[in-house]
């Protein structure tokens, strides 16, 4: 009977962790897709200002600011969807190994590492917000008055949403890793067919 309550448990677990996910991929992947329109409406100034300078002579205003402050946005917009797919750079040797010999070691490394970067990225968080509200508060700029400017606490603002984004794909990472690592399959639901350590 306790084995039941127990299986029912981990399913609700489960299936609210898979529809917290469901939220949280939704959202990565809209801030991916802003992160896309953004290098391509970047690709589309570049070229003006390039054709302008070449044959009218007339370069475009700010272009040089503006890349400067779009690769940092485009950076934190899509940085959650890289973790989301598993592309960040790491090396898979060794845990590709884990995950056929000791599952739940494996978990556990995910679980350190998942952890590790949110540690990582709350500092980063932290001192971003400084530099947002200071930004906001005097209205800082980037540019020359009388030709260009613009201010740059949207792209703080940026950073902040991409280190929230980057903070909750690496929370289901982690609480994904204790549920597989305490013999939950966090996809399902029930029971994983892991080895202990």
């Amino acid at each position: 009977m306790s084995h039941d309550t127990n299986g029912e448990n981990a399913g609700t677990l489960t299936g609210v962790f898979l529809k917290v996910k469901s939220v949280a991929d939704k959202l990565t992947l809209a801030l991916n897709v802003i992160g896309t329109i953004l290098v391509f409406l970047l690709m589309i100034l570049i070229n003006a200002d390039v054709i302008g300078r070449t044959i009218f002579l007339a370069p475009v205003s700010g272009v040089p600011e503006i890349v400067s402050m779009s690769i940092v946005a485009i950076v934190f917009l899509q940085i959650a969807q890289a973790v989301r797919m598993g592309r960040l750079t790491r090396t898979e040797a060794l845990l590709n190994s884990l995950s056929r010999h000791a599952p739940r070691l494996r978990a556990l490394l995910e679980f350190a590492f998942a952890a590790t970067a949110l540690f990582v990225i709350w500092a980063l968080y932290t001192a971003s917000y400084g530099l947002f509200v200071k930004s906001w508060d005097r209205g800082t700029f980037v540019g020359t008055v009388g030709d260009f400017i613009a201010p740059i606490w949207p792209v703080k603002l940026v950073i902040l949403i991409g280190c929230f984004a980057l903070s909750v794909q690496f929370l289901l990472i982690a609480i994904g890793a204790l549920l597989t690592f305490f013999g939950v399959n966090p996809e399902t639901g029930g029971a994983s067919n892991d080895e202990p350590v």
